[in-house]
């Protein structure tokens, strides 16, 4: 049986094992942080297209009992005015709903599936080296252990450890916007329930959900100079951002306002499109191969559909390398169009364009009992 080692236990790593396990594979999950509430902070967007991955991979209801679901999307003008309102993916089916939730609540319910279905995950375990061989490629540890297996996934990031030990070239480039993000129980912004609401401010893009409890979700997309590692770290950044969007009549700047605890802030940040993703015995997924700014909403989504197709990819072909050259070639179009018009969004309409891959065609590679070809 081949034996697959899976760097990084975060939402597209854990996803990935489900998927090759699955597919028949043994897999293990290797990740550095120490339990699985990293990134507890932060939340995300599921869109629809994620929501079809995990189904796929039978994670439906490890999801959907956490977070809560979103059918309809409205857009306000800088004055608080509703300019336009319609359905959010695909609002009518359950299963497909665009979810919300925090990154370290879904993190730890895709690990607790993953050790339910007997994958190991290993935590407090950080990458050190990749070293290749022509039969089998060995991962070692900062602790000094180390796991040999028949291919490494490089599922750890955007900082990703595999990636320098195999494209050490490859670099995160900025992608012009500061992103802040929060959650307040104390402000009750317009909206109806299950709605996410994008306010169109005249200095940052807004926008914010209210879960069933009445805790708002809310980001700001700010362009402006990317923030030193010294300035991310020192936070009080509430503040400047409430005094930016009070230049705007609409609710944005309450809502941040209303924030006791003090707002979380990264940059923008995107791996430039045709970088490599493979060698004989790595491959790169999720935010390690294709990161993107978040004006999509796509990154999590993305690293979904990715565990689903290489599995599937893995699966039908006869060897690995083939497997890795398929997965290649049928996910790159799509999560580099992706990268583009995210960072098109961040840029103000500004940068490169390539042609949008058909829709329909992903209902077909990510269903799991149709076998993948070119």
């Amino acid at each position: 049986m081949v034996r697959i080692l899976v760097i990084g236990g975060g939402t597209g790593g854990t996803a990935t094992a489900l998927a090759l396990h699955k597919a028949g594979f043994d897999v293990d999950v290797h990740e550095a942080h120490p339990d699985s509430a990293e990134d507890l902070g932060a939340f995300l967007t599921l869109a629809s297209n994620g929501m079809r991955a995990l189904a796929q991979i039978d994670a439906s209801d490890a999801v959907t009992a956490i977070g809560f679901p979103l059918r309809s999307m409205r857009l306000l003008d800088a004055t608080g005015a509703e300019v336009a309102r319609g359905p959010l993916g695909e609002a009518d089916d359950p299963l497909l709903r665009f979810r919300c939730l925090r990154r370290g609540d879904l993190n730890s319910a895709l690990q607790k599936e993953a050790s339910r279905r007997g994958i190991t995950v290993r935590h407090g375990v950080r990458l050190a080296s990749v070293e290749e061989g022509p039969a089998a490629v060995t991962a070692r540890f900062t602790d000094g252990s180390s796991a040999t297996g028949d291919l490494v996934i490089g599922a750890d990031g955007l900082n990703s450890t595999v990636r320098r030990a195999t494209a050490p070239e490859v670099r995160p480039v900025y992608a012009a916007q500061r992103v802040f993000y929060g959650y307040t129980r104390d402000a009750r912004p317009p909206g109806e329930g299950e709605q996410f609401t994008m306010v169109r401010c005249g200095g940052a893009a807004f926008g914010y959900a209210v879960s069933p409890d009445g805790e708002t979700y809310w980001f700001a997309r700010v362009t402006d100079d990317p923030l030193t590692a010294e300035e991310l770290a020192r936070g009080g950044w509430r503040d400047p951002l409430v005094s930016l969007l009070r230049e705007d009549s609409g609710p944005a700047a309450d809502i941040v306002a209303a924030t006791a605890d003090d707002v979380l802030v990264t940059n923008a940040t995107e791996i430039p499109p045709g970088t490599p993703w493979r060698s004989a015995r790595t491959l790169l997924v999720g935010d390690a191969a294709h990161a993107a700014s978040p004006a999509t909403g796509q990154g999590a989504s993305m690293a979904l559909e990715d565990a689903v197709v290489l599995a599937k990819c893995l699966r039908d072909t006869p060897d690995t390398d083939s497997g890795l050259a398929l997965y290649e070639a049928l996910r790159r179009p799509r999560v580099e169009h992706n990268t583009l018009a995210s960072g098109s969004l961040s840029r103000g309409g500004r940068g490169a364009t390539v042609p949008r891959p058909r829709e329909e065609d992903l209902p077909r590679l990510l269903d799991w009992g149709t076998a993948m070809s070119v």
